[in-house]
C-alpha cells in the first residue's frame, strides 16, 4: 500500500525536523551561532498527466535545512579582545585550511601574540600602510607583540601664565635658582631626552628695572640652559615683538649619552595683568618609552596598541567579509563557515562600510536561538511524527483485514 510509503515519508521528516530542533536547542548559548530551519517539499509521481485521473502523492521529503542569520543579541564582557558585530558581516580566520569565516567573537592572544579564535584560527587583519591608513589589498595575522614605543625628546612647548603687573625688579642679583631672592616666580614642568630620560624643568621669572620686561631663565636638572631671555608686554598686558612670545633655550647636554637638547617655548598668550601669579597651561612635546597598556578597538575595527607613555600605534584594521547569499555558506563546526559555489565570491571590507555593520569591542553576539519557538517547533514535529506512525498503525489494520478476507 502506498500509504505504508507515503507515512514513512512523513515519519523521516519530522524526524529531521526533530533533529534541527534538537541541535538549535544545544546551541541556545554558543557564542555567533545561528539557527535552522527545516523546509519540505511534497513528492508526485513523474508522468502523471492523465487529467481524468486523481493524483495522489508520493509523501513529504526534506528540501532543505536552511540557516537563518539575524542578529543575536550583544552582550558586554570583560575582555577588550571579544568582538561582536551588529550587523552583517563575518570575521575572517585563517589557519592552515585557509579562510574560514565567523561570527564568535570570543578571541584571545596566544603564546606567539596572535590573536585566535578559541579553536586556534588567526583572527585577519588589513595591514597599516606606513603613510597612513590600511592595505585593503591583502590580510595578515594580527600580532600584539609590538616593539616598544620609542622616545622622543622636548624639542618645544607653550607656556601659559600670568605675570603679575605690579611686581619690582628682585632686591638681590645676580639670578641663582638656589635663592629665591633673585626671582619672582618660577613654575616647574617635565623634559625628556632622545633616550626618554625624564628630568626636571624649571622656568624662573624675575622682573626687570624696565617697565613691562621680565627676565625668564631656565634650568633643567638643575643646571642653567642658556643665557637670560627676555619677555616684554604692551601696555595692554599682551606678549609684544620682536621675539612674538617664543623663547629659545639652548645648550643641555644630558648624561648617559643622549643628543644635546635645543628647546623653545611659545610665551604668546601668556599676559602681565594686575592679578596674580597663575600657571593656565604647561606643555611640552616629549615623552619617554612606552610599554604595551592595552588595545583598543573602535567600532571600525581600527586596532590600536595603546602605550605608557601614552602615545598609541594603529595594528591593524579588522577584515570583514560578506557573501551574496550567506545561507549557501557550508558550516564546518566551531561556529565557523566556508565559501562554496551556492554563497558565491567572498566580498571583503571594514566594519561600517556599505554592506557591513559595526564592530563593539568588549562584547559578544549571542546565539540568535530563541528558545520559545523551538519548543513549538518540537511540539509540532513531536506531532506530525505520532500523526504519521498512527496513519502506518492504520495502514497495517487494513492489510490485516483484507488477508483476513481473503481466507
Amino acid at each position: 500500500m502506498a500509504s505504508f510509503s507515503i507515512a514513512l515519508s512523513g515519519l523521516t521528516a519530522a524526524n529531521a525536523d526533530l533533529d534541527v530542533t534538537a541541535n538549535n536547542v544545544a546551541n541556545a548559548n554558543t557564542v555567533g551561532f545561528k539557527s535552522s530551519i527545516t523546509q519540505f517539499a511534497d513528492v508526485y509521481a513523474a508522468g502523471a498527466t492523465n487529467l481524468n485521473t486523481t493524483v495522489t502523492g508520493e509523501g513529504v521529503r526534506v528540501a532543505s535545512t536552511a540557516q537563518q542569520f539575524t542578529q543575536g543579541n550583544i552582550t558586554t564582557t570583560a575582555s577588550n579582545l571579544d568582538l561582536a558585530i551588529s550587523g552583517n558581516g563575518f570575521f575572517t580566520l585563517k589557519d592552515a585550511n585557509g579562510y574560514v569565516y565567523s561570527r564568535n567573537g570570543q578571541f584571545q592572544e596566544d603564546a606567539n601574540g596572535n590573536v585566535v579564535s578559541a579553536t586556534g584560527q588567526a583572527l585577519q587583519v588589513y595591514p597599516p600602510l606606513a603613510s597612513g591608513g590600511f592595505n585593503t589589498g591583502t590580510l595578515q595575522d594580527l600580532n600584539l607583540q609590538t616593539t616598544l614605543s620609542a622616545p622622543s625628546a622636548t624639542t618645544s612647548g607653550t607656556v601659559a601664565l600670568n605675570l603679575p603687573a605690579n611686581s619690582t625688579a628682585p632686591a638681590v642679583a645676580p639670578f641663582d635658582p638656589t635663592n629665591p631672592q633673585t626671582y619672582n616666580q618660577s613654575t616647574s614642568t617635565t623634559v625628556y631626552d632622545s633616550l626618554g630620560n625624564a628630568y626636571p624643568a624649571t622656568f624662573y621669572f624675575a622682573q626687570t628695572a624696565t617697565p613691562n620686561q621680565w627676565n625668564v631663565y631656565l634650568t633643567v636638572n638643575g643646571t642653567p640652559v642658556g643665557t637670560a631671555q627676555t619677555l616684554s608686554f604692551s601696555s595692554t598686558g599682551a606678549v609684544t615683538p620682536p621675539t612674538a612670545g617664543t623663547l629659545s633655550f639652548n645648550g643641555f647636554t644630558p648624561p648617559g649619552g643622549a643628543n644635546p637638547m635645543n628647546m623653545s617655548f611659545d610665551f604668546g598668550t601668556t599676559t602681565q595683568y594686575g592679578s596674580q601669579f597663575g600657571v593656565n597651561s604647561l606643555t611640552q612635546n616629549g615623552y619617554s618609552t612606552g610599554q604595551l597598556s592595552t588595545v583598543s578597538i573602535d567600532p571600525t575595527g581600527i586596532v590600536s596598541a595603546v602605550y605608557t607613555n601614552g602615545r598609541s600605534t594603529q595594528l591593524g584594521q579588522v577584515a570583514l567579509a560578506n557573501f551574496p547569499n550567506p545561507q549557501g555558506l557550508k558550516q564546518l563546526g566551531d561556529t565557523n563557515w566556508s565559501q562554496t559555489y551556492a554563497s558565491g565570491n567572498v566580498v571583503q571590507g571594514a566594519a561600517g562600510s556599505a554592506g557591513f555593520g559595526a564592530l563593539q569591542a568588549g562584547a559578544l553576539e549571542s546565539s540568535n536561538v530563541d528558545l520559545t519557538n523551538e519548543l513549538v517547533n518540537m511540539i509540532t514535529a513531536q506531532r506530525a511524527f505520532q500523526a504519521n506512525a498512527e496513519v502506518i498503525t492504520t495502514a497495517n489494520q487494513l492489510s490485516q483485514t483484507v488477508i483476513n478476507m481473503a481466507h
